[in-house]
């Protein structure tokens, strides 16, 4: 049985569809990332997958079970992607407060703030008032009231697009240790972070999906040769031309131009780099930089969502 079965949801703001029917399961563990621009519907999913958001038609279950009962419910962690804290509190105090909503009586949750809360690393800081927590701290601790009732499900929205790099460094490092121990779910328009904790994708473009599976798979599905060539710019202008000449050769599927330098994605790499460098020694052009190497998934996902 899957943890997580998501079927044809659709979400509609008046005569405006955000979510348009979307499907997919996630099985136990491991961490899978929601890819998409700003406005694609990260946000929205996950909000209804939390239960706090009422889809227009479609079903979500948890094991399952629909979001609707309470013993899903309990399954679910989520952080917002701008959680709000109430500054007089300390951290445990509102851990502690987390815990209660989700039905622990009072021994019980204080027991489970302590531990989490040191999970976290931020045990020192237990005591003091949120209002003195660094936006690091304060993700971090976001984290720890989404996790103090042990979920079996981590729903994530966008957890370190705000911090700086020290903070975001933290709870990518805290993330690495949550994959193993539950299910994470969390949505990124920044590719990097989910190749660092994620082992699937799911990419979302005006509230649909466009792609999904895992990043290896993907990877070699959408990989192709690329090569880099970057020239010394001339008075005449002649090495700027000769790389715009490239667009006519065969071999050349797509060029793209930034500034004195050609990334040139080729069909035959071996018959692309025998030419280009004898092109190049017998005209003498000014060659800087000479890199053979594939597309990226960053390059993939600007391609799928763009598309």
């Amino acid at each position: 049985m899957s943890r997580l079965s998501v079927t044809q949801l659709i979400k509609k703001f008046g005569t405006r569809t955000a979510v348009k029917g979307i499907s997919f399961e996630l099985e136990e563990g491991g961490c899978t990332a929601l890819l998409g621009p700003n406005g694609a519907g990260k946000t929205t999913t996950l909000r209804m997958l939390a239960g706090l958001l009422s889809p227009t038609s479609g079903s979500v279950a948890i094991d399952g079970k629909g979001t609707s009962e309470i013993a899903s419910r309990n399954q679910i962690g989520y952080l917002p992607q701008h959680p709000s804290f109430y500054g007089w509190m300390t951290g445990k105090e509102y851990v502690v407060y987390a815990a209660g909503l989700s039905g622990m009586n009072g021994k019980q949750a204080s027991a489970e703030a302590d531990m989490i809360l040191e999970k976290v690393g931020l045990k020192d800081a237990a005591r003091r008032r949120i209002s003195g927590y660094s936006g690091g701290m304060k993700q971090r601790l976001g984290l720890a009231q989404a996790l103090v009732h042990r979920p079996r499900l981590l729903l994530l929205d966008e957890p370190v697009s705000a911090l700086d790099p020290l903070g975001r460094r933290e709870v990518m490092d805290l993330l690495q240790q949550l994959r193993q121990e539950t299910t994470i779910l969390l949505s990124t328009h920044v590719l990097h972070d989910a190749e660092e904790v994620c082992d699937r994708i799911i990419m979302l473009r005006n509230g649909e999906i466009v792609e999904q599976g895992n990043i290896s798979e993907l990877s070699s599905k959408y990989r192709q040769p690329l090569l880099t060539i970057q020239v010394e710019r001339d008075p005449e202008g002649r090495a700027l031309a000769w790389l715009q000449s490239f667009r006519q050769r065969s071999f050349v599927k797509e060029l793209e131009l930034r500034g004195d330098t050609a990334l040139l994605t080729v069909s035959d790499m071996g018959t692309a780099r025998e030419v280009i460098l004898q092109e190049a020694g017998n005209q003498v052009m000014p060659l800087l930089r000479f890199e053979a190497g594939a597309t990226s998934l960053e390059e993939m996902f600007m391609k799928v969502v763009s598309s």
